[in-house]
Protein backbone atom coordinates (compact mmCIF):
# COMPACT_ATOMS: atom_id res chain seq x y z
CA UNK A 1 0.00 0.00 0.00
CA UNK A 2 2.80 2.44 0.87
CA UNK A 3 4.41 1.95 -2.56
CA UNK A 4 1.11 2.89 -4.21
CA UNK A 5 0.96 6.14 -2.26
CA UNK A 6 4.52 6.99 -3.15
CA UNK A 7 4.11 6.16 -6.84
CA UNK A 8 1.05 8.31 -7.42
CA UNK A 9 2.07 11.69 -6.12
CA UNK A 10 4.31 13.76 -3.99
CA UNK A 11 2.96 16.04 -1.36
CA UNK A 12 4.21 19.40 -0.19
CA UNK A 13 3.04 20.52 3.20
CA UNK A 14 3.86 24.06 4.25
CA UNK A 15 5.51 25.07 7.46
CA UNK A 16 4.21 28.60 7.77
CA UNK A 17 4.04 31.11 10.55
CA UNK A 18 0.24 30.88 10.63
CA UNK A 19 -1.38 29.87 13.89
CA UNK A 20 -1.52 26.11 14.26
CA UNK A 21 -5.00 24.73 13.73
CA UNK A 22 -5.56 21.02 14.06
CA UNK A 23 -6.79 19.73 10.73
CA UNK A 24 -8.67 16.96 12.45
CA UNK A 25 -10.50 19.50 14.65
CA UNK A 26 -10.91 22.31 12.13
CA UNK A 27 -12.19 20.34 9.16
CA UNK A 28 -15.54 19.11 10.37
CA UNK A 29 -16.65 18.16 6.88
CA UNK A 30 -15.89 14.65 5.68
CA UNK A 31 -12.94 14.48 3.25
CA UNK A 32 -15.25 13.11 0.56
CA UNK A 33 -17.36 16.26 0.95
CA UNK A 34 -14.29 18.50 0.63
CA UNK A 35 -13.38 16.65 -2.56
CA UNK A 36 -16.89 17.24 -3.91
CA UNK A 37 -17.15 20.87 -2.72
CA UNK A 38 -13.88 21.71 -4.47
CA UNK A 39 -14.97 19.85 -7.62
CA UNK A 40 -11.59 18.14 -7.76
CA UNK A 41 -12.83 15.53 -10.24
CA UNK A 42 -13.36 18.28 -12.81
CA UNK A 43 -9.96 19.75 -11.94
CA UNK A 44 -8.41 16.35 -12.78
CA UNK A 45 -7.43 15.04 -9.33
CA UNK A 46 -8.61 11.52 -8.59
CA UNK A 47 -10.44 10.91 -5.34
CA UNK A 48 -8.05 8.08 -4.41
CA UNK A 49 -5.00 10.36 -4.70
CA UNK A 50 -6.75 13.09 -2.71
CA UNK A 51 -7.78 10.74 0.11
CA UNK A 52 -4.29 9.20 0.31
CA UNK A 53 -2.81 12.69 0.52
CA UNK A 54 -5.18 13.62 3.36
CA UNK A 55 -4.33 10.39 5.16
CA UNK A 56 -0.62 11.23 4.92
CA UNK A 57 -1.20 14.81 6.02
CA UNK A 58 -3.12 13.64 9.08
CA UNK A 59 -0.30 11.20 9.94
CA UNK A 60 2.34 13.92 9.70
CA UNK A 61 0.21 16.21 11.84
CA UNK A 62 -0.42 13.55 14.47
CA UNK A 63 3.35 12.92 14.57
CA UNK A 64 3.85 16.63 15.35
CA UNK A 65 5.79 17.35 12.15
CA UNK A 66 3.61 20.21 10.89
CA UNK A 67 3.07 23.74 12.08
CA UNK A 68 0.42 24.52 9.44
CA UNK A 69 -1.55 21.55 8.10
CA UNK A 70 -4.19 23.79 6.56
CA UNK A 71 -2.65 23.96 3.07
CA UNK A 72 -1.70 20.88 1.08
CA UNK A 73 -0.04 20.72 -2.32
CA UNK A 74 -0.46 17.59 -4.41
CA UNK A 75 1.60 16.91 -7.54
CA UNK A 76 -0.03 13.93 -9.22
CA UNK A 77 2.78 12.39 -11.27
CA UNK A 78 0.48 9.64 -12.54
CA UNK A 79 -0.95 12.27 -14.91
CA UNK A 80 0.58 13.52 -18.17
CA UNK A 81 2.87 16.52 -17.83
CA UNK A 82 0.59 18.16 -20.42
CA UNK A 83 -2.13 18.31 -17.75
CA UNK A 84 -2.47 20.71 -14.85
CA UNK A 85 -1.39 18.17 -12.24
CA UNK A 86 -0.38 20.42 -9.34
CA UNK A 87 -3.13 21.21 -6.83
CA UNK A 88 -2.73 23.66 -3.93
CA UNK A 89 -5.68 23.25 -1.59
CA UNK A 90 -6.76 25.30 1.44
CA UNK A 91 -8.51 22.68 3.56
CA UNK A 92 -9.84 25.07 6.19
CA UNK A 93 -11.45 27.54 3.77
CA UNK A 94 -12.25 24.73 1.33
CA UNK A 95 -10.67 26.41 -1.71
CA UNK A 96 -8.60 25.16 -4.60
CA UNK A 97 -5.97 27.92 -4.57
CA UNK A 98 -3.99 26.78 -7.63
CA UNK A 99 -4.29 24.12 -10.30
CA UNK A 100 -1.36 24.39 -12.66
CA UNK A 101 1.40 22.62 -14.54
CA UNK A 102 4.35 21.03 -12.79
CA UNK A 103 7.46 19.56 -14.38
CA UNK A 104 9.26 16.46 -13.20
CA UNK A 105 12.97 15.67 -13.03
CA UNK A 106 15.09 15.56 -16.16
CA UNK A 107 15.67 11.78 -16.11
CA UNK A 108 12.21 10.89 -14.81
CA UNK A 109 10.56 10.41 -18.20
CA UNK A 110 9.15 12.43 -21.04
CA UNK A 111 5.43 13.17 -20.95
CA UNK A 112 4.84 10.77 -18.06
CA UNK A 113 6.98 10.48 -14.96
CA UNK A 114 8.17 6.86 -14.89
CA UNK A 115 11.57 6.70 -13.20
CA UNK A 116 12.22 7.98 -9.69
CA UNK A 117 15.25 8.13 -7.45
CA UNK A 118 16.47 9.42 -4.11
CA UNK A 119 20.12 9.39 -5.20
CA UNK A 120 22.22 12.52 -5.60
CA UNK A 121 23.12 13.24 -9.21
CA UNK A 122 20.25 11.22 -10.69
CA UNK A 123 18.28 14.29 -11.88
CA UNK A 124 15.15 12.23 -11.24
CA UNK A 125 12.13 13.21 -9.21
CA UNK A 126 11.58 11.62 -5.83
CA UNK A 127 8.14 10.65 -4.63
CA UNK A 128 6.45 10.78 -1.26
CA UNK A 129 5.60 13.40 1.31
CA UNK A 130 7.57 16.62 1.64
CA UNK A 131 7.40 19.56 4.01
CA UNK A 132 8.18 22.99 2.63
CA UNK A 133 11.06 24.74 4.31
CA UNK A 134 12.42 28.25 3.99
CA UNK A 135 12.08 30.31 0.81
CA UNK A 136 15.26 31.10 -1.11
CA UNK A 137 16.15 33.22 -4.13
CA UNK A 138 18.15 31.26 -6.69
CA UNK A 139 20.27 32.93 -9.35
CA UNK A 140 18.55 30.92 -12.11
CA UNK A 141 15.22 30.12 -10.48
CA UNK A 142 14.25 33.27 -8.60
CA UNK A 143 11.93 32.87 -5.63
CA UNK A 144 11.90 29.19 -4.66
CA UNK A 145 10.98 26.91 -1.79
CA UNK A 146 13.27 24.28 -0.38
CA UNK A 147 11.56 21.02 0.46
CA UNK A 148 12.39 18.35 3.01
CA UNK A 149 11.54 14.75 2.16
CA UNK A 150 10.12 12.85 5.12
CA UNK A 151 10.14 9.29 3.75
CA UNK A 152 13.37 7.42 4.44
CA UNK A 153 14.78 5.83 1.32
CA UNK A 154 12.31 7.55 -1.01
CA UNK A 155 12.89 11.29 -0.67
CA UNK A 156 14.95 11.96 2.45
CA UNK A 157 17.87 13.22 0.32
CA UNK A 158 15.84 16.12 -1.10
CA UNK A 159 17.80 18.78 0.77
CA UNK A 160 21.17 17.19 -0.13
CA UNK A 161 19.99 17.02 -3.74
CA UNK A 162 18.97 20.71 -3.61
CA UNK A 163 15.45 19.91 -4.82
CA UNK A 164 13.35 23.06 -4.84
CA UNK A 165 9.97 24.26 -6.03
CA UNK A 166 10.24 27.18 -8.46
CA UNK A 167 8.53 28.81 -11.40
CA UNK A 168 9.75 27.80 -14.87
CA UNK A 169 8.86 28.71 -18.45
CA UNK A 170 8.76 25.01 -19.36
CA UNK A 171 5.92 24.35 -16.93
CA UNK A 172 3.32 26.65 -18.47
CA UNK A 173 0.36 26.30 -20.78
CA UNK A 174 2.08 28.32 -23.53
CA UNK A 175 5.13 26.05 -23.47
CA UNK A 176 2.97 22.92 -23.50
CA UNK A 177 1.19 24.15 -26.64
CA UNK A 178 4.47 25.09 -28.35
CA UNK A 179 5.45 22.93 -31.35
CA UNK A 180 9.01 22.76 -29.98
CA UNK A 181 7.84 21.23 -26.71
CA UNK A 182 9.14 17.72 -26.18
CA UNK A 183 8.17 17.30 -22.57
CA UNK A 184 7.50 19.22 -19.39
CA UNK A 185 9.63 16.76 -17.49
CA UNK A 186 12.60 19.02 -17.94
CA UNK A 187 14.17 20.27 -14.78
Amino acid sequence: MKKTIIYLFFILIPIANNARVSLIDAVKVDNNDIYTILNLTEAGLSKDVFLLAIKGLNKLESDGKLSNPNIITIADYSQSSNKKRLYVIDLINKKLLFNTYVAHGRNTGDEYAKFFSNQEGSSKSSLGFYITEKPITGSHTGYSLTIKGVEKGFNDNAIKRAIIIHAAAYATENFNESPRRKRTGYH
